[in-house]
């Protein structure tokens, strides 16, 4: 109980604290340099002789994570659909030498079958992602707070503005594409959980998904719930997609957890994904009370070629 109070005052403060004019200059730094991950931080740091420690293999570990999607042709209907420019998605990668076989395979492919998240392809799933949960109709892009008028609308946000990667006008394709159907459980399983699930880099949950990460989760929340995946298996692979994204945060949340005598592996995800802890502003409270937080590099909300965006309170309006 105590959790869920802290996680609605800091979900009120953040939303009386946000403007309009804040949300629309963010979009139009993203516009400007287009935001896109490179690869995992972690293997540029394997290439100077940086090595994980113990505690960071428990979050990140080195051989990647199996999550319980299966992508199918995914990649494919969002091509089709003109959410993704096939073209202009492939010339980022391959302007930089890293567009490989597998990244081939999931944007084009029609015959993908789990996907493994690892530090180098953490960046290139949360783009598939991210243009799923923008594309993909849903009641919470159509009805929660992204249309809320105060905001001046949808199209303001850094998860809209900043998808520069479609064909045509991104809001012709925002909540506009039926990749899969939910039934009303499952739909009700997106709602709870997505409410529940925040980012370090802002300070809403997944139910408002105003920037990049929020929108990719959301996509993939909306593709397990379609998929028969439990809700405590949803929690966790949220929590493990977001360390990926975040490695220096969620490093620090566990070595601040190990602090406390809590193994990570023993951590509720549902506890550490609230507001109170990876929230920006639980996640500061959190780092404060830790000797050395973790300086690796990822969770930038906006990086070209490497070079992160800096930006007003994170990502987001």
């Amino acid at each position: 109980m105590e959790n869920e109070n802290q996680n609605k005052t800091i979900g009120e403060e953040i939303l009386t604290a946000r403007f309009l004019p804040i949300s629309i200059l963010i979009s139009s730094l993203i516009l400007a340099g287009t935001w896109i991950y490179t690869a995992g931080q972690k293997e540029a740091n394997k290439e100077v002789g940086i090595e994980p420690s113990e505690l960071e293999e428990k979050v990140l570990p080195s051989e990647g994570v199996v999550l319980p999607i299966t992508w199918g042709s995914l990649g494919a209907k969002l091509v089709s659909a003109g959410a993704i420019d096939a073209d202009k998605f492939r010339a980022i990668y391959e302007q930089r030498g890293s567009f490989t076989e597998e990244y081939e395979n999931l944007l084009l492919g029609d015959n993908n079958g789990k996907i493994k998240m690892t530090a180098a392809n953490s960046g290139y799933l949360l783009n598939l992602f991210w243009a799923l949960g923008l594309a993909n109709k849903n009641p919470i892009l159509e009805a929660g707070e992204m249309t809320n008028p105060k905001y001046g609308g949808a199209q303001n946000f850094a998860s809209t503005g900043g998808w520069t990667l479609a064909k045509g006008n991104v809001m012709e394709h925002y909540s506009r594409h039926k990749f899969f159907d939910l039934t009303p459980e499952q739909q009700a399983l997106v709602d709870k959980i997505s409410g529940g699930i925040y980012r370090p880099c802002c300070g809403n949950s997944t139910r408002f998904p105003d920037c990049n990460h929020g929108m990719a989760m959301l996509g993939l929340l909306e593709l397990m719930a379609s998929q028969g995946i439990s809700e405590q298996e949803m929690w966790n692979t949220a929590l493990v997609v977001n360390s990926y994204w975040f490695p220096n945060n969620y490093a620090t949340i566990a070595t601040y957890m190990k602090n406390k005598g809590v193994d990570w592996k023993d951590v509720s995800p549902q506890e550490i994904l609230g507001a109170a802890y990876s929230s920006s502003q639980g996640y500061a409270k959190i780092a404060a009370q830790v000797a050395e937080p973790q300086k690796r590099g990822g969770g930038g909300c906006g990086v070209d070629a490497g070079a992160p965006v800096k930006q007003q309170g994170g990502c987001g309006i």
